[in-house]
């Protein structure tokens, strides 16, 4: 094969990476799959974040491993799974929001700044937190041919496709420099309501 359909991929996060001020960009096929990965890279333990956000949050945090509590934080486009440098930020994509040090996920969902229809991003600065990104969300294998590859890690089937990679870097043609934060239609649930499995502190 004469060309690699994945690098429009790289592309994509090459120019999410600038527009951000991340210095690294790796692309996954959700949001909520960022955070699954932030949350295993980090190897998180107890995790506090607000009661009123996405159910898939609380989820992934605890599927990999982690036990949550809910605060009652107030937050617009992006809030921190404290304690850690994490962020979930599916509802802010703006320039230069990139805060230092720190893993931040994106939401590329049909409702948010640029609508692929599905997919999302982890932003960072770490070069060791960028490679093995890029091999755990494709079942551990690297940028080489599968027969030349020697697995060394686990990893998951989380990659975002070259077709939704495409769709993201044309979008980004008429990205604004400044977005406002979006809002919630009708504003998040309360998760201590009605998720039943997760203990109550």
């Amino acid at each position: 094969m004469t060309y690699n359909p994945f690098q429009i991929v790289k592309e994509f996060e090459e120019e999410m990476a600038r527009y951000t001020g991340a210095q690294y960009a790796v692309a996954v096929d959700s949001c909520t799959n960022a955070i699954f990965l932030a949350c295993q890279y980090l190897k998180v333990e107890r995790v506090f974040l607000p009661r009123k956000t996405y159910l898939s949050v609380p989820q992934s945090i605890m599927h990999a491993g982690g036990k949550v509590e809910f605060n009652n934080e107030q937050w617009s486009g992006i809030y921190q799974l404290k304690p850690y440098a994490l962020y979930d930020a599916a509802l802010r994509l703006t320039s230069h929001m990139y805060i230092k040090g720190s893993l931040m996920c994106l939401s590329f969902h049909y409702k948010k700044h640029l609508p692929i229809g599905k997919g999302g991003m982890i932003l960072t600065d770490d070069l060791q937190a960028y490679e093995w990104f890029k091999k755990a969300r494709y079942e551990g294998r690297s940028e080489k041919t599968y027969h030349n590859d020697q697995i060394d890690m686990m990893g998951w089937n989380m990659y975002m496709t070259p077709a939704e990679a495409a769709t993201g870097l044309s979008l980004m043609q008429n990205l604004n420099l400044h977005n406002d934060d979006l809002i919630e239609d009708g504003g998040y649930r309360d998760l201590n309501d009605f998720l039943n499995f997760i203990p109550k502190v």
